[in-house]
């Protein structure tokens, strides 16, 4: 889907990038009081919002989630967050990020060529891909050479997966190496394409990414997720196979079905 226009707390051996771990701020203690002042009551520290914690769908091997949620359905403004699972428990493993999805929200019944966001729980695709070389990404990384197409015909038996030929697969499929700077790095989240269906259904929609911002402002998609440059990195260096990652895309209302 054209020009679709995080993290983390450790976890087997992980380390915390810092722009992902903010401190919590000072304590505030009362006002103060005519006579001897009173010994400060202390005030609960700041905690980021533990979402994850009402997630009960994921699998039991899943270690790792990012949870892109909005206000709505038809914003097109989210914000990403990172958990990771410390023994049984779930654990705040990033800020909240801003990020943006698709120009007309988010959508349970997203189709080919309307630029909806589906909802849902997904993997990681296995290959990352991007026009830069690897930033240290854990997954197994492809860097993007002319001739390297996201196959976005519904008519094609290569639908919605990534294609190196010397011909145009058709449709709407993408030139990656040419979408500069969105796809400087990007992970791809199995809509659409095992394991989340068998194989992919024509028309149900395709190329669906976490990729970086198109514009410097960021800027709304054709129904990927997008972060500024520099989260994005974060978050996919974070991501490990090992862990089994999920991403989960919704509106917050709608979390507690995941």
């Amino acid at each position: 889907m054209k020009r679709r226009s995080l993290l983390l707390g450790a976890a087997a051996g992980l380390v915390a990038p810092a722009v992902l771990t903010p401190p919590a701020p000072a304590l505030a203690a009362v006002g103060p009081s005519v006579g001897t002042a009173p010994a400060p009551r202390p005030l609960p520290r700041w905690q980021p919002q533990n979402r994850a914690s009402a997630l009960t769908t994921l699998p039991a091997e899943t270690k790792q989630v990012i949870i892109v949620g909005a206000s709505s359905y038809t914003t097109t403004y989210a914000t990403l967050e990172a958990f990771v699972r410390v023994r049984s428990t779930w654990q705040p493993a990033s800020a909240s990020l801003p990020a943006r999805i698709g120009s007309k929200g988010f959508s349970d019944n997203h189709v080919e060529g309307v630029p909806t966001t589906p909802t849902g729980v997904y993997s990681i695709g296995p290959t990352m891909y991007g026009i830069d070389a690897n930033p240290g990404v854990r997954f197994p990384y492809h860097r993007l050479v002319s001739g390297d197409w996201w196959n976005e015909n519904p008519s094609s038996a290569f639908y919605n997966t990534f294609q190196h030929s010397a011909t145009n697969p058709g449709g709407a499929s993408e030139a990656l190496w040419k979408e500069v700077p969105a796809y400087t790095h990007f992970a791809v989240i199995t809509y659409n394409m095992p394991p989340n269906v068998p194989k992919p259904v024509p028309n149900a929609g395709s190329g669906i990414f976490l990729h970086q911002f198109s514009t410097s402002a960021g800027n709304a998609t054709a129904g990927c997720v997008s972060l500024a440059h520099d989260h994005l990195v974060d978050v996919l260096n974070w991501l490990d196979p090992a862990l089994s990652p999920r991403i989960v895309l919704s509106p917050y209302a709608q979390l507690s079905r995941y």
